[in-house]
């Protein structure tokens, strides 16, 4: 029995006292408990009232969910909306002779609105599209562009847009991007602008391709901000950083199709083939087709009569068996000078498989969110599969921060494959695309390999959508620390940059392909992966007749050619006779010789223009940092300027002699975003990145927020 004396207290007695004291003297001071719940409320309040709007506002613009759908709305710097966005709409007319497609592009820009307006638009091209010819409509005028140093062309367009002339302007940013900006467009009309472009056809494993791009996937701008001000909203996402510096330039807004209504970024395509031989087939892993076939000429087109500007379309013809061509030849005289076109495809039939070490590299960056990972996922669980008893694998997954599944290369045993399968389906998307480290820890392993390179062939398959804005620094890493490796690049998506997956395969001596969607996977990375295990043509050699110092053929030196690839070589000042030899090595050593006779030339058009292209390219590349000198920059103006292309010198200008905008109107720029491609998620965003009072705000609400919780809390405790 506990006796406890009547004038103390136990320690639960005192607690409980000071308990009730305390909620005492807290209900003894109702002014201070309402003030505390009031400052709480409204701090959290306020809170609400900032974040709501937002919300809202990005649900309208990413879903498509905001009133008076089909409309797109913009905001400017300040934070106002504007009005109705300039109506896009564009027409693809192709035709395909041989080797060479050319493609005439409309471009229409209907304002729907009562203010004059400038749309601007940012579009992919081909890879190795070579733009030569523009017109501009308006109404019954119609107005022939002209190439000009591009500095002048940017002074002149300022003048006409000032002065209320119609005026449009192109310019290149990449070699498959580009900027169409159509000044002074009157309230309730439509101007067009047509290019003409011109593209080499794709040909491997006995099927030609061509690739129309319509779309763009965001890319990822690496580096820090240029400076610590505040970043200048400008026309795009993107603001300038240290790695890429035109990235404003680079990043147009992505929207769903809801945003922008039933009647813009429609595109309506046709082409008209003609390969020179017969055609057996035509398919597309992009879209459903018509073709009606006409002799040797095949007209093609999508089943719908316009599609969404959200993939590229991808179209495919094979000869009838037997005619597949083993050597083509072209020929084209201009302004005095001969041009020949010369397509080779050597025949590697054997059958030699060499041990490898294969490392696969997959992107995970948010790029990938969606189909595109799914594809990425079975690209490379197929690229497994490959794997044989004597081959060595490892897995590297990139994002914001670099991964390797093993240390170093692993033997293609049972349990390293299931492990490695396991690894792979359990990667998601999200982050950064920081390609540069990824590549170095690729690369790089080849330099410090003691085995004998002839012994183990080390190849590198890079999975990406390849969305980054520093393509040339890229490119200058992977010449740089390539090594004894070979790069092939897989490019994923519906809209990737094909630019970087041909150009890094070709610093990389590999060779890359594309995956539309999962239905196409298995044939494209089948080929691929036959390539990898076949024999390889190495040491090149490509001797035309009567080849002198001034002859210059491009690319200047063929690199290896696997299985199904052919030797393409275009070349300035040879004449039309003699015979053409291409030679190389086998993998087992014999050599190999064929030979072509040059008068038996098939007449070709636009070889200048190819050739031009080829040779710009070549100056474009003489620094591996992407920096390009005076000479080389002069030398690429002229070309441009005589040949009438359009570089990253040169840009075209069509403009009107009279003033249309009356002085008293102003004009209102519009920055025409780009369809989000297919199976992507989420979008980019139409609001400026500047400063406001935001974190301020979000601050003071968190803090209200806390003041509730902490009365909530000690109410608690009061009663506990």
């Amino acid at each position: 029995m506990l006796l406890t004396n009547p004038g103390s207290s136990s320690p639960t007695i005192l607690n409980a006292r000071r308990r009730n004291t305390g909620w005492a003297e807290w209900q003894a001071s109702p002014r201070l408990r309402r003030w505390l719940e009031g400052i709480s409320l409204w701090l959290a309040v306020m809170l609400f009232l900032f974040v709501h709007p937002l919300y809202a506002e990005a649900s309208e613009g990413g879903h498509g969910g905001h009133q008076g759908a089909g409309e797109f709305h913009f905001v400017d710097v300040s934070g106002q909306r504007q009005g109705t966005a300039t109506l896009l709409n564009t027409d693809y007319r192709v035709t395909v002779s041989g080797l060479i497609a050319d493609t005439r592009l409309r471009q229409s820009f209907r304002n729907t609105s009562q203010q004059w307006r400038e749309g601007v638009f940012v579009f992919p091209l081909p890879e190795n599209a070579s733009v030569y010819g523009m017109t501009m409509t308006a109404g019954e005028r119609v107005i022939v562009g002209k190439i000009h140093e591009k500095q002048d062309a940017e002074r002149q367009y300022a003048r006409a847009k000032a002065e209320g002339r119609k005026v449009a302007r192109v310019d290149q940013q990449r070699p498959n991007l580009f900027t169409t900006r159509m000044a002074n467009i009157p309230p309730g009309e439509t101007v067009t602008v047509e290019l003409h472009y011109q593209q080499a056809v794709r040909y491997q494993s006995g099927e030609f391709e061509l690739r129309l791009p319509t779309t763009l996937t965001p890319r990822y701008m690496p580096g820090e901000a240029v400076d610590n001000r505040p970043a200048r909203w400008t026309a795009g996402w993107a603001t300038a950083t240290t790695e890429v510096p035109d990235a404003g330039q680079l990043s147009p807004f992505t929207v769903l199709p809801g945003d922008v209504g039933p009647d813009s970024h429609r595109a309506t395509i046709t082409l008209d083939i003609n390969a020179g031989l017969p055609v057996s087939r035509v398919s597309s892993p992009s879209h459903r087709l018509n073709s009606t076939w006409n002799g040797n000429t095949v007209a093609v087109s999508p089943e719908s009569a316009a599609v969404l500007m959200d993939r590229d379309l991808v179209v495919r013809w094979a000869p009838a068996r037997g005619m597949e061509p083993a050597a083509a030849l072209f020929r084209e005289h201009w302004q005095g000078e001969d041009y020949l076109l010369a397509l080779v495809v050597p025949g590697l039939d054997r059958d030699q498989r060499l041990p490898r070490e294969l490392v696969f590299v997959i992107d995970t960056s948010g790029s990938m969110a969606g189909e595109s990972i799914r594809q990425a996922r079975q690209a490379l669980l197929r690229g497994l599969d490959t794997l044989g008893p004597d081959d060595r694998f490892n897995v590297i997954q990139f994002n914001r921060q670099t991964h390797a599944l093993f240390l170093d290369a692993v033997p293609a045993s049972g349990n390293n494959i299931a492990r490695a399968r396991r690894y792979v389906k359990g990667l998601n998307a999200d982050g950064g695309t920081e390609m540069a480290p990824a590549l170095d820890a690729a690369l790089d392993a080849s330099r410090g390999d003691g085995e004998n390179p002839a012994a183990r062939v080390r190849q590198v398959v890079f999975i990406t959508d390849g969305a980054v804005g520093n393509e040339a620094a890229l490119f200058g890493r992977i010449g740089n620390s390539l090594g004894s490796s070979r790069l092939f690049t897989v490019g994923i998506g519906s809209a990737p940059n094909m630019h970087f997956m041909r150009e890094a395969a070709r610093y990389g001596r590999g060779t890359y392909t594309a995956i539309s969607d999962l239905s196409d996977i298995a044939r494209p990375l089948d080929e691929l992966f036959a390539k990898m295990q076949s024999p390889v043509l190495t040491k090149v050699a490509v001797n035309w007749p009567g080849q002198t110092s001034a002859t210059e053929a491009f690319p200047r030196r063929i690199g290896d050619l696997f299985r199904g690839e052919p030797m393409v070589q275009v070349v300035r000042g040879v004449p039309g006779e003699g015979e053409l030899s291409v030679s190389g090595r086998l993998a087992d050593g014999s050599f190999w010789q064929q030979s072509l006779r040059l008068d038996q030339a098939a007449n070709g058009t636009g070889l200048h223009r190819h050739w031009a292209k080829q040779k710009i390219n070549s100056l474009m590349d003489r620094d591996l940092t992407g920096q390009v000198d005076d000479d080389a920059r002069e030398e690429v103006t002229r070309l441009g300027l005589k040949h009438q292309l359009m570089t990253r010198y040169t840009s075209f200008l069509a403009q009107d002699k009279t003033p249309a905008r009356p002085a008293v109107e102003d004009v209102t720029t519009d920055s025409l975003p780009s369809l989000l491609p297919a199976g992507s998620q989420g979008t980019m965003l139409r609001y400026p990145q500047t400063a406001t009072l935001s974190p301020l705000l979000v601050a003071i609400g968190l803090v209200g927020l806390m003041f509730s919780a902490a009365i909530t809390l000690l109410q608690r405790r009061v009663f506990a």
